[in-house]
């Protein structure tokens, strides 16, 4: 058993009132997120800001994925009031920031972001905040993952509510921890 597996199991034991004798001081898992780049990734880290243009990479997608592109594009521009950045090859993404987890590893990372796939539109950093589940209950047919947002077609959702959850994301201090 690692030390990891050992604080995992304090840890339960003293959310039953229990606990071993001696036992080392639970640590806090959770990531330390901040809204900067550092520049600091960890080596395997492939997916990092791109020289291409948004608007470039967006004429290279379907007619209807180009148009939700650049539907999204306006909308996350107004609502962030930061200019996109391509991250690999399909991700456009707002802000910097900054992550470092417990094991040590860290990496920077765009804010909120979308990706227009082919497959469904993926949208990023728009949970964990405090009004985010009343916002996604109102936005319409989406699918929520743990670290994104899935649509299938803008016309699926009401873009106002998107529009809100955005702002609100965006107004959100990342190092305030989402969960």
């Amino acid at each position: 058993m690692g030390p990891s597996a050992g604080e995992r199991l304090q840890a339960a034991l003293v959310a039953s009132g229990l606990g071993l004798r001696n036992a080392p001081q639970v640590k806090s898992r959770r990531p330390v997120v901040t809204r900067e780049h550092t520049g600091v990734n960890a080596a395997d880290i492939k997916t990092t800001i791109t020289k291409v243009a948004p608007k470039d990479f967006l004429e290279t997608l379907s007619e209807r994925r180009r148009e939700d592109g650049q539907v999204l594009l306006e909308l996350f521009g107004e609502a962030t009031g930061e200019r996109p950045v391509m991250w690999g090859p399909s991700m456009i993404g707002y802000g910097k920031s900054h992550y470092a987890y417990a094991s040590g590893r860290q990496g920077d990372w765009f804010h909120l972001g979308f990706s227009p796939r082919k497959a469904n539109i993926a949208l990023y950093g728009l949970q964990g905040a405090p009004r985010s589940k009343a916002l996604l209950a109102k936005l319409g047919r989406h699918k929520a993952g743990a670290g994104c947002v899935w649509v299938n077609q803008l016309r699926d959702i009401d873009l106002q509510v998107l529009r809100e959850l955005v702002a609100h994301a965006w107004a959100q201090d990342p190092a305030a921890g989402k969960s």
